[in-house]
């Protein structure tokens, strides 16, 4: 193991001590949670949570990362194709495969010290970042769409929701009549396209504004990251929803915090 890090010695002295000894949390294992569970495994991280119900079919092997022929014959859990991804790197990596969707387990998911949120949808969004910030867990959302038009085009985000800052709704990110527009389908089969390359851009520049939270090499506030990115231009670029969403209404500082359960 000597060694392997030296190339990121840059990110601090402390750095792959912190890294080694925290625990990802990755909700989806799909195109964008597979990129991400890789890229933690590169830089060090030692601890995981994995989150996703689903299977491998071959509609998925356009865009998982790790996944192989034989897993989509197979219909290998997404969760342990990831798992044998992050240990093809890591091997003594500490990792939790739940094939299950994360509201079923909450004691796995508050242990994390981070949350990775690969979902589709607003809704899944808004549920996954009001626990987080009920347990005071920095959350990084990644996801991009295809929208028909004349010609196509790839648009795709990587926001952050921490305890204190603007949440999703600050920054107009997810709206009320989003969520009512999905209410009003609910049951409806998703089937977005997807592709590799979008996924591979928003995962690494998640994986980027993490480092930054716990190893603060430049001078950057990973706390409040909004990044759009095009994919017709090829471009990544800071949205400035974050800068003037101010102080947030949302989420109260205290009465948010904790599970309301444990509050009656």
């Amino acid at each position: 193991m000597d060694g392997q890090f030296s190339r990121q010695s840059f990110l601090g002295p402390l750095s792959e001590k912190t890294f080694a000894n925290l625990r990802a949390g990755i909700v989806g294992l799909g195109g964008g949670g597979s990129h991400i569970a890789q890229q933690l495994a590169h830089i060090g991280v030692g601890h995981f949570a994995l989150f996703d119900p689903d299977v491998m079919e071959f509609p998925n092997l356009n865009r998982t990362v790790g996944a192989t022929h034989d897993d989509a014959i197979k219909g290998t859990p997404k969760v342990r194709v990831a798992e044998r991804l992050i240990r093809s790197v890591n091997l003594y990596a500490d990792v939790w495969p739940f094939q299950s969707p994360w509201q079923e387990k909450l004691t796995a998911l508050r242990s994390c010290d981070v949350v990775f949120g690969c979902l589709d949808g607003f809704t899944r969004r808004a549920e996954l970042e009001k626990s987080c910030r009920r347990a005071l867990i920095p959350l990084i959302d990644i996801g991009m769409d295809v929208y028909r038009g004349s010609p196509y085009s790839i648009a795709g985000q990587v926001i952050t929701s921490m305890p204190g800052e603007p949440c999703f709704r600050c920054a107009q990110f997810i709206k009320q009549e989003d969520l009512e527009r999905e209410g009003a389908r609910y049951g409806e089969a998703g089937g977005n396209p997807q592709v590799v390359w979008p996924n591979g851009v928003l995962a690494s520049s998640a994986i980027g504004v993490f480092v930054l939270m716990f190893s603060p090499w430049c001078d950057v506030n990973p706390a409040v990251s909004f990044l759009g990115y095009d994919g017709n231009n090829l471009t990544v670029e800071h949205d400035a929803r974050f800068r003037f969403a101010g102080l947030c209404s949302h989420f109260e500082p205290i009465g948010d915090l904790g599970d309301p359960f444990w509050k009656a």
